[in-house]
């Protein structure tokens, strides 16, 4: 679906940038894409795609830290060399799967998000939450 939505995107960018249509053809794509982009329906989208995004955004971030600095801590624990290089292996080890199981968490919240249908909005505004995007060009 992510591939499907780049190349859409990059699709429409390169006709708006490259069109000898000139600007009447391009101030018609930006009125019809801000008419699509304001309706509550896209909203909603919107607002549940930018909450996901913030809460998310923290997951892996907290986690690979937490990694690093038990690795640290085992690397610098007292023994051997060889006996603090097994401790930050294992470290790593363990460290490594905490990092996978959260990326395994977020992946699926997002599935989940992604997988749950858009109800339609019964508002009739059409402006939603978001302002709409500048119209200057």
């Amino acid at each position: 679906m992510k591939g499907k939505i780049g190349i859409v995107v990059g699709l429409t960018a390169g006709y708006v940038l490259g069109a000898r249509a000139g600007r009447q053809r391009y101030e018609q794509i930006k009125d019809a894409y801000l008419r699509v982009y304001n309706t509550p329906a896209v909203q909603k989208q919107v607002d549940k795609v930018a909450e996901f995004g913030k809460s998310a955004a923290f997951a892996l971030p907290s986690v690979l830290w937490n990694g690093a600095v038990k690795v640290t801590r085992a690397a610098t624990t007292s023994g051997t060399p060889g006996q603090k290089l097994d401790a930050a292996l294992d470290a790593s080890e363990d460290a490594a799967d905490d990092v996978k199981d959260a990326a395994k968490t977020t992946a699926d919240a997002v599935t989940g998000s992604a997988k749950k249908p858009a109800s339609r909005a019964s508002s009739g505004s059409t402006g939603g939450s978001r302002k709409k995007p500048s119209s200057a060009s």
